[in-house]
């Protein structure tokens, strides 16, 4: 039975949370906002919810060889991008750059995304409006606050993708 990743967020600080994989415990990063059982784009939350883990990407620049992990991996590249725009038929779906319409660019600077788990929600099929681009991917050195994903140490996440595989799933919850 694949593993699922639990999140709870923090009552004291709705921006920080622990997942847990199996018994272990890891500090993360949730949404600047908070969590919501009524994510919108744009609003800085995490979503509630139960939602498949549905691949991996990472960059070949920083990682010779794929990540330790069953699920499907993929390397990215200075074209790979996510639209994050709600009017855009490839709304919260993989694109290539450059790209007319708003979207997110997978090859950053600050290392966040070295590591990227495309995270299953609003995506079979995207419903405009209701939030994209949600992956499991590395933390801020300070875990401050992501535009609604759940992030981790780059150590840890790197533990907790040799755990996974196709059918797991992340499980974010209240307090």
């Amino acid at each position: 039975m694949p593993l699922d990743l639990i999140v709870h967020a923090d009552a004291l600080t709705p921006h920080r949370g622990i997942l847990r994989c199996g018994a272990s415990p890891y500090p993360c990063a949730l949404g600047a906002a908070g969590v919501t059982g009524t994510k919108r784009e744009g609003d800085q939350a995490t979503p509630l919810g139960s939602y498949l883990l549905r691949r991996l990407f990472y960059r070949p620049d920083v990682f010779a060889t794929p990540p330790v992990t069953r699920l499907p991996a993929a390397a990215i590249t200075p074209s790979t991008g996510w639209c994050d725009d709600p009017a855009h038929p490839e709304y919260n779906r993989l694109v290539t750059l450059p790209f007319t319409a708003s979207h997110e660019r997978l090859w950053r600077d600050d290392a966040l995304y070295d590591l990227v788990v495309e995270i299953g929600y609003n995506d079979d099929p995207p419903r405009p409006g209701l939030g994209s681009a949600i992956f499991l991917h590395i933390a801020r050195p300070d875990f401050s606050g992501t535009q609604g994903c759940v992030a981790l140490r780059r150590e840890d996440l790197l533990t907790v993708l040799a755990a996974l595989e196709p059918g797991s799933r992340l499980v974010v919850k209240s307090v």
